[in-house]
């Protein structure tokens, strides 16, 4: 499998003045395209790294917010040229669907609409995955877990606080992406900080662990010297994804 960060912005003040780009995740399995969080920007961005839209078979939000799904309308009616085709899979929780992330006129245009519940194992084409356990955030999302030909697994951590059952739900994670906001902890603010990813791959210990969707705080303390430090005080491989990373896990 192949993955392209298309782009690497969380939160709200780095997406919205574009300190990085917040055009989601590309995973390529067999010349397949599954499309994970189109935020602001996707499409453009899609472009840019000459991906076909004709390769993209599945979408999958983690949850509603605008950085993780801002421009599911636009690729929905790109992909199917306007509803004149029917194609692609759209997975997703079931409030983003009742909260109208994806418009009426283009529900019909899907072959497939699946909703995301907790615990379940899902089939992207022939990407197979499941979801974790709801996470601790103000929407309904969940982390995934994807089976990879390799006998190996992918775990995406998406946007959480920090809670103990994060270490049952990713353990046996060969590789693992995660969503790391904050540098520092902010009571209130339910994202994952420096200090927690320390706590979590201490315990889950990955093979790879990529770090991705930074806030202002990370962006402050330098994304790549946070992997390297989490690399030297666990003896792990950590780095950090800058927009246009792409790396092949085997």
């Amino acid at each position: 499998m192949e993955v392209l960060f298309l782009g690497t912005a969380g939160a709200r003040y780095v997406v919205a003045r574009q300190l990085r780009a917040s055009g989601g995740l590309v995973l390529v399995l067999n010349d397949e395209i599954t499309l994970l969080d189109p935020g602001p920007g996707t499409l453009v961005y899609l472009s840019k790294y000459k991906i076909s839209l004709n390769k993209i078979k599945n979408l999958i939000l983690t949850h509603k917010h605008l950085d993780h799904s801002a421009d599911l309308n636009i690729l929905v009616d790109a992909l199917t040229e306007g509803g004149l085709k029917k194609k692609g899979r759209l997975f997703l929780p079931e409030e983003a669907l009742k909260e109208g992330i994806l418009l009426p006129y283009l529900k019909g245009s899907l072959l497939e609409i699946q909703i995301l519940r907790e615990h379940q194992e899902y089939m992207a084409g022939n990407l197979r995955f499941r979801t974790s356990c709801l996470l601790v955030h103000n929407a309904e999302n969940y982390g995934l877990v994807f089976y990879l030909p390799s006998g190996n697994k992918l775990g995406l951590i998406s946007d959480t606080a920090y809670f103990e059952e994060l270490k049952k739900e990713f353990e046996g994670c060969d590789f693992l992406i995660m969503n790391l906001v904050r540098y520092e902890a902010k009571e209130g603010v339910l994202h994952l900080s420096f200090k927690d990813a320390k706590d979590l791959l201490a315990t889950l210990k990955p093979k790879l662990t990529i770090i991705t969707h930074f806030g202002m705080t990370m962006l402050q303390a330098k994304p790549s010297s946070v992997a390297k430090n989490l690399s030297e005080e666990l003896s792990l491989k950590v780095i950090a994804a800058f927009d246009g990373l792409k790396i092949s896990l085997s």
